[in-house]
């Protein structure tokens, strides 16, 4: 396994220790141990069937380990604290689904106001003026008041990343945030990602397999392979490029080529 130094920042975000992934008896993935630091744009990576999104659904809360941890701070195992201890740790989280995860009879602020309502003693009109900003970071200012139905995909994704910022998250969770958008509306996204990141200071989380995104915005990286059902490689992505020697790495990030990224 290649190993490259990880992207500065102040300490882990999340620490994963000898984790095993598996449905019952049919394992995904065994043996994982990496750290996403502060600040890291990191990105899940791998070929299809690997375990990406189950390793999100991990990270995120949704599914137990069957061996191993999951550590927020380095300090607090997300299994092995109470559910009132893990849901507060969890509150710090948000997440971007894959199809934007919306709900269609709500306008866009009220969407993004839901989980302010529900999570804090804001009145309605303030999260209402709170939705409208966190629009407006998404470049979605004047859209309040559309419905998902009304606005194009890149659009609802940007809303629903929106709606995972609405608590003020330290760490964003996307997953496949690029599916199905054109190069042009992936590209702003990837754009918008990098400002957020900056300007809030918060550490993201990227499941994807489209190598524009991985190259254009990874920090950090871990590679998973479904044909020995562990991690191969981590570091920068750009790092794995350059020096893994690693046929599945280069063939992945080479898009089969054995030469520059596709």
């Amino acid at each position: 396994m290649m190993t490259t130094p990880q992207s500065t920042g102040n300490g882990a975000a999340i620490t994963i220790r000898k984790l095993d992934m598996a449905y019952g008896d049919f394992v995904i993935q065994k043996n994982l141990d990496f750290t996403i630091r502060r600040g890291d744009i990191f990105i899940i990576m791998g070929g299809s069937g690997c375990g990406k999104s189950t390793l999100l659904r991990h990270l995120v809360g949704l599914k137990e380990p069957a061996r191993g941890q999951v550590l927020y701070g380095g300090t607090d195992s997300l299994w092995e604290v109470g559910e009132d201890e893990r849901q507060a740790i969890l509150r710090g989280v948000g997440v971007l689904y894959q199809k934007g995860a919306l709900w269609s009879s709500l306008t866009l602020a009220e969407n993004i106001a839901m989980p302010i309502e529900a999570y804090t003693d804001l009145s309605a009109q303030d999260a209402r003026e709170l939705a409208s900003l966190k629009l407006s970071l998404v470049g979605l200012n004047g859209f309040e008041d559309y419905y998902p139905s009304e606005i194009s995909g890149g659009m609802q994704k940007r809303a629903g990343l929106a709606r995972a910022m609405a608590l003020d998250p330290d760490i964003l969770f996307f997953d496949e945030p690029s599916a199905g958008l054109d190069p042009i509306s992936s590209k702003l996204l990837d754009d918008l990602i990098l400002q957020l990141r900056d300007s809030l200071g918060a550490t993201v989380v990227v499941v994807t397999h489209e190598l524009a995104s991985i190259f254009a915005i990874g920090t950090n990286s871990v590679f998973l392979d479904p044909d020995t059902k562990t991690m191969i490689a981590e570091g920068d992505p750009k790092k794995l490029l350059a020096e893994s020697k690693d046929p599945k790495v280069r063939d992945f990030l080479t898009r089969g080529t054995g030469g520059k990224p596709q």
